[in-house]
């Protein structure tokens, strides 16, 4: 699950595994993979990063091993989307 933030400023947490789709437009919208849309005040890029954070988490509880090869995956991507 990742926190999101609703354009009327309240937090929500969404199962990131349910997003079908994510476009700026120009607010972020989410279509969920039931249809629904969801626009929130992150941007897609931010969406990504903690949807990619939330799966790296869970991967680390999973296979423990994989901590360093994931951290250093984690840490590339997000520097190639904040430059």
């Amino acid at each position: 699950m990742i926190e999101l933030t609703r354009l009327n400023g309240h937090t929500f947490v969404v199962n990131s595994d349910l997003i079908k789709l994510a476009e700026a437009i120009p607010d972020t919208t989410l279509t969920l993979v039931t249809g629904e849309k969801i626009v929130v005040l992150e941007t897609c890029a931010d969406v990504l990063t903690r949807t990619l954070h939330y799966r790296a988490n869970v991967l680390h509880h999973a296979w423990p091993s994989a901590d360093a090869a994931v951290s250093a995956h984690l840490a590339l991507h997000t520097a190639q989307h904040h430059s």
